[in-house]
């Protein structure tokens, strides 16, 4: 290229020759060619192009591929400084060997961590469904084992678990409970009644008998003996209404949840429709440590039967001294209720006793006075539905004292409580009424 014109690179915006050639030439990775205009090679420090055209539209770099590696290609146009002709072109190719080495690496890497990913995902997914399918199979397990024995005492095990399935769990385990304490009601009632109503039976029955060998021609012996059956069958159906409320007292929990009584307006109405229906008996009320407002969780049907039953226990068992003495106080804490009579009295042994079923002090004399020793028993039902307590203090021949212990309940208690019942019943709308 001596006395050759000399050259000049105009195109300064897209210069490929900024750095210094020698530091291009001299680099593995960085081919240099110099081609005529008439696209023939003139100078090439290795490996070139085999055929060159200028590139289309205005692109300056240009990705080539060969065997599956990447080369940019770049040009620049060479000037004569003559007469300002294009004398040709000065081509820089770079195979880029490292920019391919790390793509490669890169690659392997991304197929090794996406294995270990998968794996890992796959493990984390297999504990998960394990943790997830085990309780479920277990509460399969213990439906089945109940479906085929109602009685069975087979539970879900507690699981160490805050979630749904711990709380899905639990829930089971409440309603077999509650469903088991279903069953053994109803057992003991059928054994209750089937052992109560022996004795009433039998004596209808026996009355029966003798009207129909020889007593229907007697009009005394028929008068009593109809007296008799009709008095039985008094007496049974008030056992089994009273067995019905026994029952019923064992399922407040699921009936009354929410239920809020004013103490003082439920005791006033008992005691002043009692002293109505006892005339003969003074009934007192003492209530001046109650104030107005004072308010337990309870159906206020269950404090009047509790009222009912202990003051009807009282005027049963008092025949000289007929006198009552109802009084109800409250603490921070609690609320207390206590009836009091002057009759006779219980011993201490039957004072451990008197809150069993069907017990009686003094059967002969309970029978006469129409008892069924349910009433007691009821009372206790009631009160430990509402965590509440029972007791009795007496003396034989002086009389005996109830005491009843609920918890009081506070106004913020009461506000909630209200509100839930609110919510509860908001939806609730009579037929044919749109909302």
């Amino acid at each position: 290229m001596n006395g050759g014109p000399a050259i000049s690179s105009k195109d300064t915006r897209n210069n490929a020759f900024s750095d210094n050639l020698i530091s291009l030439i001299s680099n593995p990775d960085i081919n240099v060619a110099v081609y005529n205009r008439h696209n023939e090679v003139v100078f090439a420090n290795g490996d070139t192009t085999p055929k060159f055209s200028p590139f289309k539209g205005n692109r300056r770099v240009v990705q080539v591929k060969r065997n599956n590696k990447t080369t940019l290609v770049t040009y620049q146009k060479v000037y004569s400084s003559v007469n300002n002709k294009l004398t040709g072109y000065v081509v820089v190719s770079n195979k880029m060997t490292y920019y391919n080495h790390l793509m490669s690496n890169l690659l392997h890497w991304m197929l090794i961590i996406s294995l270990i990913a998968i794996i890992f995902f796959v493990a984390i997914s297999y504990v998960l469904v394990v943790n997830v399918v085990r309780p479920i199979k277990t509460m399969s397990k213990v439906a089945k084992e109940v479906n085929a024995d109602p009685n069975s005492e087979a539970r879900i095990k507690p699981l160490n678990r805050d979630d749904e399935l711990a709380e899905l769990a639990s829930s089971i385990n409440q309603m077999l409970d509650r469903m088991q304490s279903y069953i053994e009601q109803q057992k003991q009632f059928v054994g209750d009644v089937s052992h109560e109503l022996r004795t009433p039976v039998a004596v209808i029955e026996g009355h029966l008998n003798m009207l129909e060998r020889w007593g229907k021609d007697d009009p005394q012996i028929l008068d009593e003996s109809i007296k008799a059956s009709l008095q039985e069958a008094d007496r049974m159906k008030h056992l089994i209404q009273e067995m019905l409320d026994l029952t019923r007292a064992e399922q407040i929990d699921v009936q009354y949840p929410y239920e809020i009584t004013n103490v003082n307006e439920v005791v006033r109405r008992v005691v002043s429709d009692l002293a109505m229906v006892h005339p003969d008996f003074k009934i007192q009320l003492d209530e001046d440590d109650l104030p107005d407002d004072t308010e337990i969780q309870m159906y206020h049907g269950h404090l009047e039967q509790l009222l009912v039953i202990l003051i009807d226990n009282g005027i049963k068992y008092s025949t000289d001294r007929k006198q009552i003495n109802v009084s109800a106080g409250v603490t921070k804490k609690e609320v207390s209720i206590m009836v009091q009579d002057f009759g006779e009295g219980i011993s201490p042994e039957d004072q451990k006793k008197i809150f069993n079923r069907f017990y009686r002090v003094d059967k002969a004399r309970t029978r006469e006075k129409g008892g069924n020793g349910l009433g007691l028993s009821i009372a206790q039902k009631l009160v430990d539905s509402y965590k509440g307590e029972i007791s009795v203090e007496s003396v034989e021949g002086q009389g005996s004292q109830f005491k009843m212990v609920f918890p009081v309940l506070s106004k913020k208690r009461a506000a909630e409580l209200r509100k839930i019942e609110a919510e509860k019943h908001k939806n609730d709308v009579p037929d044919g009424i749109l909302k």
